[in-house]
């Protein structure tokens, strides 16, 4: 039986595709390049490739690795190729959206918990999307500050230290996460208590994110921030 949403002093946050709409962000800056060229995007297509993408070996870190990412996929879309268009993928992130509830129902949680940030994005793309969410946050980690991306258990170590170091523990922390491979599948493991944000819910497949070996269901589930929000306050 799951915890209490009550007996929790933190909630750890996945950010891109938790909080951020990655996968209306990344088809609408596709599109968007696809215009200039008269080409329509397929989105759902889009994403597969993306994925297929950023599962390689050797990826950057993101958003960076958005440039090459544009190259390897960008023949397949029909999209013109150059290092222009390539850029504007990358820099594009600082006008992806929140999705629709996520201000208001972080604004929420934050009156009852320390809110915190694991994201794989970089430092520069992180501060941007904290400000299009309000500046929520009581502390924040990148894949600049751990050095690993998640799921590396390295990263959530790092977190794991910081919340000890107030006096508390991981048993004090409640992992909120769409992500089944990078988040819900190791917050498990490393016996952590999770909520998944089934963000794709009455959507088939795993668009833009990296398909896990096996599903790990998750301690709580709710298809919005906002139902996540709601139980609390209940």
């Amino acid at each position: 039986m799951a915890k209490d949403l009550n007996s929790f002093r933190y909630l750890t946050f996945d950010v891109v595709g938790t909080l951020i709409d990655f996968e209306g962000g990344l088809i609408a800056s596709l599109k968007k390049i696809g215009a200039t060229a008269g080409r329509e995007v397929d989105g759902e297509h889009a994403l597969n490739l993306y994925r297929k993408a950023r599962t390689d070996k050797d990826v950057g870190r993101f958003p960076d690795d958005l440039v090459r990412v544009y190259h390897q996929i960008a023949p397949a879309l029909g999209l013109p190729e150059g290092s222009d268009h390539a850029n504007a993928l990358r820099d594009g992130v600082k006008d992806w959206k929140a999705f629709p509830d996520s201000v208001e129902a972080m604004a929420r949680l934050a009156k009852r918990y320390r809110l915190v940030a694991m994201t794989n994005a970089q430092r520069w793309a992180f501060e941007g999307f904290s400000r299009t969410l309000g500046e929520p946050f009581y502390a924040s980690f990148t894949v600049d500050d751990t050095g690993v991306d998640k799921p590396d258990p390295a990263f959530f170590e790092k977190v794991f230290r910081f919340v000890e170091s107030e006096g508390y523990s991981k048993d004090d922390i409640l992992h909120v996460a769409q992500s089944q491979y990078h988040d819900i599948g190791i917050s498990r493991q490393l016996g952590m208590t999770n909520c998944w944000i089934e963000r794709r819910h009455g959507v088939a497949g795993y668009g833009g994110s990296i398909e896990p070996s096996g599903f790990t269901k998750p301690d709580y589930h709710f298809t919005s921030l906002a139902g996540l929000a709601d139980a609390v306050e209940a």
